[in-house]
């Protein structure tokens, strides 16, 4: 099975340490639940991800170089 993770048009997704979540729901003066979801069964995400966790996800952008989203890992 291909593991698509690891294909260069999948952006990168990496798991957000408590600190570091909480310094972006401060930023943007909201709560875990107010994130965009992503389901846990996503191919595209960690195999250590699991319900709850924040991933953040880097795209390429073609006007700011890079774009970050983040999403909140649900069922």
């Amino acid at each position: 099975m291909v593991n698509v993770s690891h294909h260069e048009l999948v952006p990168e997704h990496t798991l957000l340490e408590e600190d570091e979540l909480e310094g972006v729901l401060e930023e943007y003066d909201i709560d875990r639940t107010d994130l965009p979801k992503i389901k846990r069964k996503d191919p595209a995400l960690p195999d250590e991800a699991s319900v709850g966790d924040v991933v953040k996800i880097v795209r390429d952008s073609r006007t700011t170089d890079t774009a970050v989203v983040y999403r909140l890992v649900v069922e």
